[in-house]
């Protein structure tokens, strides 16, 4: 990595977790046979991770669509919002208190639920940490976030420390101090890979300087899909519409709904060329509710239509559709994800 990214890479990733301090960890091994689900409570002083180590779930939240992970596939709840894990999106779930009733830091378990039908496996933590110390900018991270399979496999020591933790169903890992760091550099490095879309943004760093419009860009970055509008994000990070447009066209070199349409124009020319998701869902998938006006602004971006972009693209690469087609339609940058607990539409800014 140059040097330079990797400084950007450490002064976001720092201003993120800097005033994050772990407290203590709980983990669990979950075995579940369906029909099986789970409802989780809400853990404002937590961080939760889940990790498929066999098998495949959906998770959900209200008022967010259902979200399928599968096999190798990690979810991180940065705020510890309540959620449902279950084997089908629709089946109503038992409350985890009354199938670990406790969850205090230090405890390690397992849990088996369901019938007899198809296993799954998932590793299941909440880190806790002092929520005094968490920065707006943390608080701007979206209610979860992905890292599919092939994200996770590439980078080596994630992959290293996830199999260490699966395999190691005591909770052994040794004292409570190493085990907490352990768990600490897990998260650290499960941002890492989803932050990497911002670093070659110089203005990124600049940003960093000003609370508000640091916060803005992450937004961005992390929760295109959702319908912002200037006066909604001048909300979000507490200022007037007008001062929080003016100051982001000064720091950042463009206006609020501009730099918003290049993001999600980036993550739609990536989801055109590198997975198979039909040209229609790809508008949704980056905040767009009008199809024609996706259109619109990927010409205008690109100079060519979205379905021109992809042919070319396959031309030049040799690059032919995969045999089993999209995973669940919920395609993840980079690959990853990040789900927004608003609806998948954009009114646009």
């Amino acid at each position: 990595m140059p040097v330079q990214a990797a400084d950007q890479d450490n002064d976001l990733l720092g201003e993120l977790l800097r005033p994050i301090r772990l407290t203590g960890v709980f983990q669990s091994h979950w075995l579940l046979n369906s029909p099986w689900s789970i409802e989780g409570d809400s853990e404002s002083d937590c961080v939760v991770l889940h990790y498929v180590i066999e098998g495949s779930c959906w998770i959900g939240t209200e008022g967010a669509r259902p979200v399928l992970l599968r096999e190798g596939d990690l979810a991180v709840f940065p705020t510890g919002r309540s959620h449902r894990v279950s084997d089908h999106p629709d089946r109503r779930g038992v409350p985890l208190r009354t199938l670990l009733a406790d969850r205090s830091p230090g405890i390690s378990s397992q849990l088996a639920l369901g019938g007899e039908g198809e296993l799954t496996r998932i590793l299941c933590a909440g880190l806790y940490y002092d929520t005094n110390t968490v920065s707006s900018l943390y608080h701007a991270l979206p209610w979860m976030l992905t890292l599919e399979r092939e994200a996770v496999e590439a980078e080596p020591l994630l992959r290293d420390i996830i199999h260490q933790l699966v395999t190691d169903r005591d909770g052994g890992l040794g004292p409570r101090l190493i085990t907490l760091r352990i768990f600490e550099v897990f998260f650290i490095l499960t941002l890492h890979p989803l932050l990497r879309g911002m670093m070659d943004r110089p203005e990124v760093i600049t940003a960093l300087k000003d609370p508000a419009i640091s916060k803005a860009l992450l937004i961005m970055y992390t929760r295109f899909v959702e319908p912002w509008t200037i006066e909604s994000l001048a909300r979000e990070v507490g200022m007037s519409r007008s001062a929080f447009a003016a100051s982001f066209r000064e720091i950042v070199g463009e206006s609020p709904s501009s730099h918003l349409t290049l993001r999600r124009m980036r993550e739609s020319a990536r989801l055109l060329a590198e997975s198979d998701v039909p040209l229609g869902v790809i508008p949704q998938k980056v905040g767009y509710k009008s199809a024609v006006g996706f259109h619109i602004a990927f010409r205008k971006c690109f100079g060519i239509t979205p379905g021109e972009y992809r042919q070319r693209f396959r031309r030049m690469t040799g690059k032919t559709p995969a045999e089993d087609g999209p995973r669940d339609g919920a395609v993840r940058s980079t690959p990853t994800s990040w789900e927004g607990s608003a609806p998948r539409v954009s009114a646009g800014l």
